[in-house]
């Protein structure tokens, strides 16, 4: 109807419509043909996507079952990324290579773990072993060039030249003039003796001879009896040069023939004296080069030889003067300028040895262990390898046995692995025959039996308990951040060391009280003068060893003492100290990390 209406009474026009109309339609269905083709093609692409879901759901599945640990801590466990709830640290996933396929003595690491724990490598070689020994000391005048200036006569001092102290005087120049009584009659009987010296010459010569001894020359006399007249002041000379170093006299004073009127010291030549420790003698030798420098003289370089040390050690500060002289012409060096000097000593023999870096032995015993690093196609490895060292010369040891040059080593993050070790139920330092891992005290590469407690007597066991009773409030100061109390309980502990008696104990017990209370003792020397917390805390390692050594062999005691270690302290080599409370509380870091440790022995 509506075509016939539009159309009207003409066909041609209908027909037109018509065409149109039927071409729209077949342009209708081939876009929607195409669309239909294109739907299919997209749904074709995306096909394959949603056959691998089941795969990316087992990886996010196997993400969700992934372990996470401390490098410091390996009793750590999580099963998600974050934070050790002891250390802070950043936990690092447990590695699948770690496990323990494969070679049982070697702990494999992925190049990932290995970035986590900052693992860093480096092959050991022959190197110069030379041994620095800092000291510290001060200028002082040569003892050989002290001169005190007397007097020759009795009587009043009537002039004095020299007024102050550190006022220079030269041999020859007049210092002061006495009045004396006595020279007067002895000039008298000079004149009566002059006038009969022809019929009794001797009286003469002996009067002129007395006058000598009171140390007046041949023309001072010669004046007096050419004046003819007795002089009242007779002058005094200085017999050396140099500079006064005390006034011991006023004007108006009356001395008496010997008496001191001043201390005189030529400083030409001056002494530096070093203070040896008695753990470096063996370093310093008479004939050893010392290079120094003085505070007050920056910029300057001096160099001298030891000619003397000291035959006896002080007691006090368990140190012996090493005396090096050097002249000082210009005066620059003054008495009391404080020096610090370095004396370089190579290890007897002259030839090169092994080296390792500190940084890669897990204990600084006589027996220790390092981790040898090899490179397959099947990945990186590490094996536990003992090693004997020798002396710490600067930032490397001596390796006596158990590593050959051209050897590649772990020299950071040696804990790291060791942890990793652990993990794994490999060999470790903490657990050397494998599995599970070892909750006794340990030193060293292996961990030996707990030492047996000694006999000793009562005066001796209440001794050693004395120690202990100063040591744990030191042990408390450093962990509350106290470096005053810290210094005045280590300088009272080493003041108890120094008054025990070595008559105490006998036997074995005297041999072992010997050994370690010494070393305390040098290592209290050495913490009683730091300068700050830190150098204080560095210092307590040491002496917790001795205290450990002497609470496992003179204990038990009235209380229980736990024996406990923290693996980051001391650059993640790892110290030991001794607490009454089986609470972790940390004295090398305090509040940084005050629960890093565990309880590795108790002494009950």
């Amino acid at each position: 109807m509506t075509l016939q209406v539009a159309c009207g009474n003409d066909k041609t026009r209908c027909n037109f419509f018509k065409m149109k109309k039927i071409k729209f339609n077949r342009n209708i269905l081939v876009t929607a043909i195409v669309m239909l083709a294109v739907g299919l093609l997209i749904g074709w692409l995306i096909k394959p996507s949603h056959a691998e879901e089941p795969t990316n759901n087992s990886t996010i599945q196997q993400s969700n079952n992934q372990t996470w640990t401390c490098s410091m801590h390996p009793q750590i466990r999580q099963s998600e990324p974050g934070q050790c709830p002891i250390c802070g640290m950043d936990l690092i996933p447990l590695d699948d290579n770690t496990s323990s396929e494969g070679d049982p003595m070697e702990i494999k690491m992925s190049p990932t773990a290995m970035q986590l724990a900052n693992v860093q490598t480096a092959v050991v070689g022959f190197g110069m072993p030379t041994k620095e020994v800092r000291m510290n000391g001060k200028v002082q005048p040569d003892e050989r060039l002290k001169y005190s200036q007397v007097t020759h006569l009795d009587g009043r001092v009537e002039q004095l030249t020299i007024n102050f102290t550190g006022e220079p005087v030269r041999r020859g120049q007049r210092i002061a003039s006495i009045y004396s009584p006595e020279l007067v009659t002895a000039q008298e009987e000079l004149f009566a003796a002059q006038k009969i010296k022809d019929m009794q010459p001797g009286l003469f010569t002996a009067a002129k001879q007395k006058l000598k001894n009171w140390k007046l020359s041949d023309q001072q006399i010669e004046g007096i009896l050419t004046a003819g007249k007795a002089q009242e002041r007779f002058p005094i000379s200085a017999d050396v040069s140099g500079i006064v170093m005390e006034k011991k006299v006023n004007l108006g004073d009356y001395v008496m023939r010997g008496m001191p009127l001043f201390d005189i010291v030529d400083l030409s030549r001056v002494w530096v004296l070093f203070d040896v420790y008695e753990s470096d003698m063996s370093w310093a030798k008479v004939g050893s080069t010392v290079s120094f420098t003085i505070q007050s003289v920056p910029g300057e370089n001096f160099t001298g030889k030891i000619t003397f040390i000291d035959p006896v050690i002080n007691p006090a500060m368990r140190v012996a003067t090493a005396r090096v002289e050097i002249a000082n012409p210009s005066g620059k060096l003054k008495p009391e300028m404080f020096a610090s000097g370095i004396i370089k000593t190579q290890l007897a023999g002259n030839k090169e040895s092994i080296m390792a870096p500190k940084t890669a032995v897990m204990w600084t015993g006589e027996r220790s262990v390092v981790y040898v690093k090899n490179t397959t196609e099947q990945g990186t490895s590490f094996l536990m390898q003992e090693v004997t060292l020798g002396p710490l010369v600067g930032d490397n040891y001596v390796v006596k046995k158990g590593l050959e040059p051209g050897t590649e080593i772990a020299v950071n993050g040696t804990f790291s692995i060791d942890a990793a070790a652990q993990l794994a139920g490999k060999p470790s330092m903490m657990n050397p025959s494998g599995g599970a891992v070892m909750t006794g005290h340990y030193h060293g590469g292996t961990a030996p039996a707990a030492m047996q407690p000694m006999e000793v007597s009562k005066p001796a066991k209440a001794a050693v308990k004395q120690l202990f009773d100063l040591y744990f409030p030191m042990k408390d100061a450093l962990i509350n951040g106290d470096f005053t109390t810290a210094k005045k309980q280590g300088d009272d502990l080493k003041k108890a060391f120094e008054k025990t008696s070595m008559g105490l104990f006998s036997g074995p017990a005297h041999d072992h009280w010997m050994k370690h209370s010494g070393a305390a003792v040098v290592t209290l020397n050495k913490l009683v003068v730091a300068k700050d917390l830190e150098v204080a805390r560095l210092h307590f390692k040491p002496l917790s060893e001795q205290m450990v050594a002497l609470a496992q062999a003179f204990g038990p005691f009235d209380s229980a003492i736990y024996v406990q270690h923290c693996p980051m302290a001391d650059g993640n080599v790892g110290a030991d100290w001794l607490s009454l409370d089986k609470e972790i509380r940390n004295p090398y870091f305090g509040e940084k990390m005050l629960k890093c440790g565990r309880v590795t022995e108790t002494i009950k």
